[in-house]
């Protein structure tokens, strides 16, 4: 059975499941919630996620919000499809998760209020504050710092392989990096950039790309 994704492919959220589900080559469809009509707050919708946010997903008669959570099931479940991206031990799949709980916690919200003020607030014709957006680019050079360390001892995140690590940072990096204008800040973090430069380089990467720009709602490897 296709999976559903009920969202939008130009948020990042579901930007997040979709690249995990083109990994490992699951065939899905997107069932279009309008963020810009508030279609996400609509009490139907939130029937189902009442947090009001996207995506959720609908598989068979299982269904799941939250899209860390979505990409960490759908790497599970087909294990043996596509990338491996769970690692291949206990202690390899502890560093994914280390490292996935680090984007939600100390990445994801430096970012998103650099975005907020710097793409989303001018794509609506709205003023962004770049006095805060500047303030949050500070604290998250300080957090890529950490993120350098790492990456001059291994390519990736969680050691020498692609993995869920890496690739719960492909959207929100690339807005922040392509949406924002913001590459500058991996400057002086040469292995940072080196990462994000094979990361981005993927060809999941730019299947979602053609999503976003073709408005397509359907994916079969």
């Amino acid at each position: 059975m296709v999976v559903k994704i009920y969202g939008m492919a130009s948020a990042v959220c579901p930007q997040r499941v979709m690249l995990c589900l083109i990994e490992k080559k699951v065939p899905f469809e997107i069932d279009l919630v309008d963020l810009s009509k508030m279609e996400h707050k609509e009490p139907h919708y939130m029937a189902k996620q009442p947090f009001g946010q996207i995506p959720y997903i609908v598989d068979g008669e299982f269904e799941l919000f939250e899209s860390r959570a979505i990409i960490r099931y759908y790497a599970a479940k087909y294990a043996e499809t596509g990338s491996k991206l769970l690692g291949e031990n206990l202690e390899e799949r502890a560093r994914i998760d280390q490292w996935i709980d680090i984007e939600a916690i100390n990445f994801n919200p430096l970012v998103f209020p650099i975005v907020f003020n710097l793409f989303i607030l001018p794509k609506q014709g709205l003023a962004g504050n770049k006095a805060e957006a500047d303030s949050f680019a500070k604290r998250l050079s300080k957090v890529l710092n950490v993120y350098e360390k790492q990456l001059s001892k291994t390519k990736y995140l969680a050691g020498d392989c692609f993995t869920l690590a890496d690739l719960t940072h492909i959207p929100t990096m690339r807005a922040l990096v392509e949406g924002c204008g913001m590459g500058c800040i991996l400057d002086d973090k040469k292995f940072v950039k080196a990462w994000w430069e094979v990361i981005r380089a993927r060809p999941a990467v730019e299947k979602v790309l053609e999503f976003m720009e073709s408005g397509a709602l359907q994916y079969s490897p």
